[in-house]
């Protein structure tokens, strides 16, 4: 093999990648929610879809759960800190819980306990969008109030 075959052989591998290149970008630019794009990143959560995502029982056994996990701070009890905080969270495509946030806080102690239980959530049955699971958002109050005795 001659060096002049060999630099012709090196020019057209050169080539090919100089245009290959180019579509693979022109692709990615006017298809950016492709599949690999859908993959590593989830995708905004919808407000409302036609099924929304449902904890394991349904909304009384969400309530219960919440009832019995979450524990009363003490420094709130001392308080006399008695309200409603309103946690929002993303149910993910796949059920879990992601993004939590307090939407409406009571004191920093209370919220705290609310953000530590819905961590504890398990696995929802996520909601879907045209047939297809999708992130949705998920608001849920959590009522601390002294028991009656």
């Amino acid at each position: 093999m001659n060096l002049k075959t060999k630099k012709c052989s090196v020019e057209a591998e050169y080539l090919k990648y100089l245009l290959v290149l180019p579509a693979i970008l022109l692709i990615l630019i006017l298809f950016p929610s492709g599949i690999a794009a859908q993959s590593s990143v989830e995708q905004t959560p919808y407000v409302a879809v036609e099924e929304m995502p449902q904890f394991p029982g349904g909304d009384a056994a969400l309530f219960k759960y919440l009832a019995k996990n979450i524990h009363y701070p003490q420094a709130a009890k001392e308080k006399n800190i008695q309200g409603k905080v309103v946690i929002k969270f993303c149910v993910t495509s796949i059920g879990g819980i992601s993004q939590i946030s307090v939407l409406q806080g009571l004191n920093p102690d209370v919220d705290e306990e609310a953000i530590r239980v819905v961590k504890t959530l398990p696995v929802f049955t996520p909601g879907k969008k045209g047939g297809v699971a999708v992130p949705v958002w998920y608001l849920v109050p959590i009522t601390f109030k002294f028991k009656e005795v």
